[in-house]
């Protein structure tokens, strides 16, 4: 006993611990209580039932706010406006029926499921269809970025999706949490994709429309399975009921989580590859220091990286040779084949002298 007392005189900061944990527990014990009024329990079978069904049947309001929905996401879009395209995500009601197909499938309620499927595909549609609309209107055959940062999904928009997807369930269960759904449907983004498709249409743009259409799937299949979990694991249905579903859903997460994981491991390739560039560009190749570097971009085919500059740099400063010596520069430090492509714009200077 007298060598612990030793020890913690010998150590004075394990007395403010100690203090400090004595208060702590003093303050918890004095605002502790029986707060079962706080308790929140999940919305009954028969309340949460009701308000899915009503979700999931296509009314003329859901199919008027969808409709609006889908123009402004595809004015949006085509104008490359990252505000319209989130307000067009608050108000589009076609996360209701996704999360009816995930308790259905989790109470097996064929019923249930068929309604909110049918309202889903004709909500599809009518998006879709709107969207090629209004671009054949508006004829714009310009790609913003807004539009292409949709065609290109990883299995990090897969990752996104059941997150989301866990959440939409979470709170329709919880009538107290109501109003994170928005911020659900912000986050999964069910919508503009659906518009993209349509852009693809009109513009008969393939790999616009099957990029998109990848990405609305990946969210529609994220959504419901990790909807089926949750309310599994708040006791809405049993697992026998709901064991078709899963299988059904898991073996559609392992096939379209085969060509995201790909497309992603060429994302963080492609990533890599373009910062190392960047900096041999901008401190390693033998060029003029007066040569301004304005974009580049990078292209790998069959093994060799096409690299297309463009420079601002004096008239006649940049030659063939220093071309090719680049070129050889870049081929030992990236150890591959590269084919570089540059574009130079003569710069001009001038300058007027002030007035005595």
């Amino acid at each position: 006993m007298a060598q612990w007392r030793q020890f913690f005189q010998q150590r004075p900061f394990l007395k403010v611990l100690a203090r400090l944990r004595r208060q702590k527990r003093k303050l918890w014990l004095s605002n502790s209580g029986d707060w079962h009024w706080l308790h929140r329990k999940p919305a009954t079978v028969a309340s949460l039932n009701r308000l899915l069904w009503r979700e999931s049947v296509p009314s003329f309001s859901f199919f008027v706010m969808l409709t609006l929905s889908g123009v402004i996401s595809t004015l949006g879009l085509l104008a490359g406006s990252t505000a319209t395209v989130i307000g067009a995500m608050i108000i589009a009601p076609l996360m209701g029926p996704i999360i009816g197909i995930a308790y259905a499938i989790a109470v097996s309620n064929r019923r249930l499921m068929k309604r909110a499927g049918l309202t889903l595909l004709w909500g599809t549609f009518a998006t879709i269809l709107s969207a090629a609309v209004i671009t054949k209107v508006i004829g714009l055959q310009v790609l913003t970025d807004e539009i292409l940062a949709r065609t290109e999904p990883t299995l990090l928009d897969l990752m996104v999706a059941m997150a989301a997807g866990a959440a939409g369930a979470y709170a329709k269960s919880r009538r107290h949490i109501a109003d994170a759904f928005p911020g659900v449907a912000i986050a999964v983004a069910l919508v503009p994709p659906l518009s993209v498709i349509g852009i693809g249409l009109a513009q008969f743009n393939s790999s616009v429309f099957w990029g998109a259409s990848l990405l609305f799937i990946t969210n529609l299949i994220g959504i419901v399975f990790s909807g089926i979990l949750v309310f599994l694991g708040q006791r809405y249905g049993t697992l026998e009921r709901a064991q078709g579903g899963i299988v059904v859903s898991a073996l559609m997460m392992v096939v379209i989580g085969i060509p995201l994981g790909l497309s992603l491991n060429q994302l963080l390739v492609q990533s890599n590859s373009r910062e190392r560039v960047s900096y041999l560009v901008r401190n390693e190749l033998p060029l003029p220091e007066e040569a301004r570097l304005q974009t580049f971009n990078l292209v790998e085919s069959d093994g060799v990286l096409t690299i297309n500059l463009e420079l601002v740099a004096p008239a006649n400063s940049i030659t063939p040779a220093v071309v090719r010596q680049s070129q050889a520069l870049l081929e030992e430090e990236l150890k591959q084949p590269v084919e570089l492509n540059l574009r130079v714009i003569p710069m001009a200077e001038f300058s007027a002298p002030a007035t005595p």
